[in-house]
């Protein structure tokens, strides 16, 4: 058990830092432009030349709203803008031939920014966490401690994944439904929903070290019940044979008075 403790820590550490690592590579598009952000985005709306002000195709990245280039990478992006909403007549500034499912309502708005808060509480607990995991590696609190706190992150990385698929899927069929291209980020999925399924198994793993940790109850050398048993007995034996001697002793007195 000595060294199974920190193997399994260690496991957990390393499966936190790699889904720490994906929440990064998708809260930074739109927000850093070079490779491989470049290539991160959560949606992509195409053949909309006829909506004024629209860049033709659109991609709803974390921090902004970007163009395409001739490789297909993000480019041509506007400025960042914190919890930025999916709401095309809000973010093309007109209502002309978008998707009347977007017209009048705050429903896609409030996904939107609720994931974008969520993808930073997350990220934030997770931090938390791969901090509080090097005490896994040498004590059973550690493994509990970091175990709650990816926990939390794990809440929250759940409910981020939900809002996004739920906006972007959404937002595909409206598209599509208005004669207009769209797809999904595959990226920007992959890395969102793997992050979670890290968090999932780290927690466990942390928990599962702690428990590993546990000190054993001694028992004395029989050990456990059987171990109990035998000592019942021998003490009961004890006690016969104290007897016998007790009155043995006692006879030989009376025959010698």
């Amino acid at each position: 058990m000595g060294l199974i403790r920190p193997i399994i820590a260690a496991s957990s550490l390393i499966l936190l830092a790699g889904g720490i690592l994906l929440q990064f590579l998708t809260i930074l598009s739109g927000g850093v432009h070079s490779r491989p952000e470049n290539q991160f985005y959560f949606l992509e709306a195409s053949d909309i030349g006829n909506i004024p002000g629209a860049r033709n195709p659109s991609r709803w990245t974390f921090w902004s709203i970007c163009g395409v280039n001739s490789r297909g990478h993000n480019a041509d992006c506007g400025s960042p803008v914190p919890a930025l909403p999916f709401d095309p007549p809000r973010n093309f500034g007109t209502q002309q031939n978008v998707p009347q499912q977007f017209i009048g309502t705050s429903h896609y708005y409030y996904m939107s920014r609720f994931m974008f808060a969520f993808y930073i509480i997350a990220l934030f607990f997770a931090v938390i966490a791969l901090f509080t995991g090097l005490l896994a590696l040498c004590s059973r609190l550690g493994g509990y401690l970091s175990g709650l706190t990816t926990a939390v992150a794990l809440f929250f990385q759940t409910i981020t994944a939900a809002l996004m698929t739920a906006w972007t899927v959404e937002g595909r069929n409206h598209f599509r439904d208005n004669g207009q291209s769209a797809k999904l980020g595959v990226k920007s999925y992959a890395f969102t929903w793997t992050a979670m399924a890290c968090f999932l198994l780290s927690s466990i793993l942390f928990c599962l070290s702690g428990r590993l940790g546990k000190d054993r109850t001694h028992t004395g050398r029989g050990g456990g019940f059987l171990g109990r048993n035998r000592s019942m007995r021998s003490h009961r034996s004890t006690n016969r044979g104290s007897f016998f001697d007790t009155e043995s002793q006692r006879k030989s007195k009376d025959s010698y008075s």
